[in-house]
């Protein structure tokens, strides 16, 4: 086969030995067509791939698939992508899903025609696709404590003790609002048909270079969600923290305390999705959302 890709990763979803069968399909048509393969040790340990198949790749760290890859293919669902994603995102390393279930937003060709639907990506027809990621870093006491990316969003929320939180918010650097609610969502074009969208933020085309701010249940009704350039630099000032915490793609979270900043900005990469060449977005979301059919 001729390729611009020469070394394939495959990452696939935790814990699930299930899937070995789709993960041999996949490992034997990359081999028959000359890929070298690099399979994520993770997926190996926790025995989703066949023992025979990992003989005839090499297993690497998920982290460093994007030094030794060309092209990942995440098999699974989107939160397997997300994680995937925030590895791959750093070396610019395009990134495909197969998914393993139900359609998904970031997984778009099916388990049961993987071969297919592979096959003409590998060969160089695709769409590709930019998405931007999110940058952020906790600062506590003039030092920053966690760095963290994000290509859903980035959540500041209220934890276990249910009591609201307060914080002061900044685009750059110009005072926004005092805000006393549930919390924060900071969210990409990718992430507004995630925890966006159910807590009232709009839907944003995915290539769209924007971020919203999303209020979680706050005290004020007139606090509506905003959107912002994606060049904008936000800062929130925690100044009732209970026992709140800021979460990352919901996959990692820190605990943050009062007088905490959170500063939130584009990262300098972005990554770069690969769907099939009948990819549609308005098609993915009826089909997520159940919106009606056309009638013509």
């Amino acid at each position: 086969m001729k390729s611009p890709f020469k070394n394939i990763g495959i990452v696939t979803r935790p814990n699930t030995p299930e899937i070995q069968d789709t993960v041999h399909t996949l490992v034997s048509f990359l081999r028959e067509n000359g890929f070298t393969i690099y399979l994520d040790e993770l997926s190996v340990e926790e025995h989703c791939v066949y023992i025979q198949d990992s003989a005839y790749c090499e297993t690497v760290n998920k982290a460093q698939l994007g030094k030794y890859c060309d092209l990942v293919i995440v098999l699974g669902g989107d939160g397997t992508f997300l994680s995937a994603a925030r590895e791959v995102a750093p070396r610019a390393v395009p990134i495909i899903g197969i998914n393993q279930g139900h359609l998904g937003f970031l997984t778009q060709i099916s388990r049961d025609t993987m071969v297919e639907g592979i096959r003409p990506v590998l060969e160089g027809k695709y769409l590709p696709e930019e998405r931007i990621l999110i940058e952020a870093s906790i600062i506590r006491d003039g030092e920053t404590i966690e760095r963290a990316l994000a290509l859903n969003d980035t959540v500041l929320s209220r934890g276990g003790a249910g009591q609201m939180i307060e914080f002061e918010v900044f685009i750059n650097q110009e005072f926004v609002y005092t805000q006393r609610s549930d919390g924060l969502i900071i969210s990409t074009p990718t992430g507004s048909t995630a925890y966006a969208l159910a807590a009232g933020g709009p839907i944003m085309q995915a290539g769209l270079h924007a971020f919203t701010l999303v209020p979680i249940c706050p005290q004020s009704m007139t606090n509506r969600p905003i959107a912002i350039p994606d060049t904008s630099v936000i800062e929130i000032l925690i100044t009732k923290s209970g026992d709140a915490r800021a979460h990352f793609d919901g996959q990692s979270h820190i605990d943050v305390q009062n007088f905490d900043r959170i500063l939130i900005r584009r990262y300098h990469n972005p990554l770069r999705v690969l769907h099939p060449t009948d990819y549609q977005y308005f098609k993915t979301l009826r089909q997520k959302l159940h919106w009606g059919e056309q009638l013509i």
